[in-house]
């Protein structure tokens, strides 16, 4: 049997996500507990607009998943409770593929903490793919490939993007060569081609970073199209980075042989936070039905980038949430969602 990952522009029954219950992503007062609550939830609100979503909640933070989750939403928001040590659902969650049947299968990763990183705890969240993979009532294919959704990116014709910094992190796959990865990409998501990025954005592989996801570096809108983060400012460390993954893609083509249309976004304006260089990226948005909910930043750069992703996305409603609380803690939105593919 063969199995292959849809495109993130495909039709959806659901989105996926858990709410933040503890250690940084709460932060150490209760007034960072609420702006991280309040973020979360925004993005579901948004996200209900356009598709149901179900939220994974620890035990101890169903009143406030509830209080936040209640109001304005225009699909079901669930509650579903399961222990949790994060809240970035992309990664601790499945990743559902179709088989040549046209049966939905989940994919449960190894999840070790994005790395094994000295700050993370997985004791919960390496179940949660299977957590998911049960309430969604799908059958789980299982890897062994310790990854998580950040990782790669899908055009749903077989092109696959990724990173050697994270497929081949030794505290990752310390054993694997390109060829394994992709062999079992292969196997898993239905990869043709895989494309290779030696690494991420700056600030994400730094200490608390995921030493390099691709979601906040390039995303394929289409077949044959790359959205690419545009650090215009030399004085980022990620401004040569930028030119150089315009350069790789000018030179690339997809796995049917198609070659890429380069389309930049730009970067924020801002340059730093309290932390040092920031990672803030327009390439982390969630694409669901006829919506696609965007990272914005209070920044001069939201509305290009808003004009940006509505002229990729045609026809969909471009959705703005402030997610500058995500990235204060590692990541936005596309990190936060994971996506359930509508089969026939």
């Amino acid at each position: 049997m063969t199995f292959h990952m849809p495109a993130e522009t495909a039709a959806h029954d659901r989105i996926w996500m858990a709410f933040p219950s503890s250690g940084y992503a709460l932060g150490d007062t209760e007034d960072e507990a609420e702006a991280a609550r309040r973020t979360w939830a925004a993005v579901a609100r948004a996200t209900s607009e356009f598709t149901p979503v179900t939220v994974v909640v620890s035990t101890s933070q169903t009143d406030h998943a509830h209080r936040h989750l209640g109001e304005g939403i225009s699909h079901p928001i669930t509650v579903v409770n399961a222990e949790l040590d994060d809240a970035w659902m992309r990664d601790i969650g499945p990743s559902f593929v179709v088989d040549d049947n046209g049966k939905l299968h989940a994919v449960d990763w190894v999840f070790n903490g994005w790395g094994a990183q000295e700050w993370a705890t997985w004791d919960h969240d390496q179940h949660i793919g299977r957590f998911v993979a049960n309430q969604a009532g799908v059958p789980i294919l299982d890897s062994q490939l310790r990854n998580e959704g950040g990782g790669f990116h899908v055009d749903g014709q077989g092109t696959v993007l990724a990173t050697r910094s994270v497929q081949l992190d030794p505290g990752r796959n310390p054993d694997l060569t390109e060829a394994d990865v992709e062999a079992e990409f292969a196997r898993t998501i239905g990869a043709k081609k895989v494309i290779w990025l030696d690494h991420g954005l700056y600030r994400d592989n730094q200490t608390f970073g995921t030493r390099g996801h691709v979601d906040i570096v390039a995303a394929m809108p289409s077949p044959g199209v790359v959205l690419i983060h545009d650090q215009r400012n030399p004085e980022h460390p990620d401004f040569e980075f930028s030119q150089s993954l315009k350069t790789q893609f000018r030179a690339e083509t997809t796995a049917e042989g198609q070659p890429f249309e380069v389309v930049a976004i730009p970067a924020p304006e801002v340059l730093r936070d309290d932390e040092g260089w920031v990672d803030y990226s327009y390439v982390n948005h969630l694409v669901t039905n006829d919506g696609v909910i965007a990272c914005t930043f209070d920044d001069p750069m939201d509305a290009e980038a808003v004009s940006v992703l509505e002229q990729v996305y045609p026809g969909r409603k471009v959705v703005g949430v402030d997610a500058r609380e995500l990235y204060a803690r590692g990541g936005g939105i596309h990190c936060i969602t994971q996506q359930q593919a509508t089969v026939s």
